[in-house]
């Protein structure tokens, strides 16, 4: 298991970008990009405890799942397939689902929050490709002056935005946009506090969708074919960021929330040749998830068949005897 301690004296002075090219499955990534549970200051901290248990674990599992499919992440998986157990690649599950004829199963639901169905009838009254959406996820918090500078950078941007604002969206206090802003955006803005991700991000309507990185919403978002813009806040959300600007070409990233900045990459992603690109790439990785979902010869459908007997059924004839 790879893990840097990084002196805290170290973390201003450019030291999180240094390069590292020796990680198996992975070309090269910046140290900021490593999970920040991994990337710690502290040798005792409880979530780098709790992966180094869950690394030794695995070694001794029968087999090791992954939602994500072998086109998407290649490299990383035959690394894995060195050092691991038999590992099976079977996503996107939210795709698979779709390959199995079972009303309960695809009736299986994954929200925390409770959806708004306005937002599917309100995203049926714009042009395709003409809305921002925009969400950090059921966990993620920032800070009210960072709301604000998301708001400001969105507003000036001129485009349309559905954007998502849990309750505890702001750490410590309620989420409140400024009046302003909302009289400004009232004609091309909604408000919700949560919906159908999958929904709205398959909707014609979605040309790009705002995000912290989070796995399931990157992966969605693949499988939806609409380029992002990340902003990963912790965990391994850093590293999906990277991989969907630099190996897969669909992400930009934000370094910095400052209106200016956000207003940027926002009419970029809508309107420039970059955002025009990243719009073609995630086109083709949405073929590409649908292909590997999808039977008779999908590789992901296929690796959950082998999963079942491999793993499953052939673990449950040996016990018979």
């Amino acid at each position: 298991m790879f893990v840097c301690y990084v002196d805290s004296s170290d973390l201003t002075n450019g030291y999180l970008e240094t390069t590292i090219d020796w990680i198996p499955g992975i070309k090269e990534i910046r140290l900021r990009d490593i999970p920040s549970f991994i990337r710690t200051t502290d040798s005792d901290d409880i979530m780098l405890d709790f992966v180094r248990s869950e690394c030794k674990r695995a070694r001794r599992a029968s087999a090791i799942i992954l939602n994500t499919f072998d086109t998407l992440e290649h490299d990383v998986l035959e690394a894995f397939s060195s050092i691991l157990p038999p590992v099976y690649s079977i996503g996107p599950l939210n795709l698979l689902v779709k390959s199995v004829d079972d009303k309960e199963l695809n009736a299986i639901e994954s929200n925390l929050w409770k959806e708004e169905s306005e937002c599917v009838e309100w995203l049926n009254t714009k042009e395709p490709n003409s809305v921002v959406y925009v969400n950090f996820g059921s966990i993620t918090v920032m800070t009210s002056e960072q709301l604000v500078e998301f708001a400001w950078g969105l507003g000036n941007s001129n485009k349309s935005f559905l954007w998502v604002i849990r309750p505890d969206l702001v750490a410590g206090e309620n989420a409140v946009l400024p009046p302003e802003f909302v009289e400004q955006t009232k004609n091309r803005g909604l408000l919700a506090s949560w919906c159908s991700q999958e929904q709205v991000l398959n909707h014609p309507a979605i040309g790009g969708f705002l995000t912290h990185s989070g796995w399931n919403s990157t992966l969605e978002s693949v499988c939806a074919g609409v380029p992002m813009i990340c902003w990963p806040f912790f965990a391994e959300q850093q590293t999906n960021c990277r991989f969907s600007c630099k190996e897969w070409e669909i992400g930009l990233e934000i370094e910095d929330v400052k209106r200016d900045k956000i207003e940027s990459l926002v009419k970029e992603l809508m309107d420039g040749e970059k955002g025009k690109e990243m719009k073609e790439k995630a086109l083709q990785w949405k073929e590409l998830a649908k292909s590997a979902a999808f039977g008779p010869y999908g590789t992901s459908f296929l690796n959950l068949d082998n999963m079942v007997r491999e793993v499953l059924l052939g673990k449950n004839f040996i016990n018979q005897f």
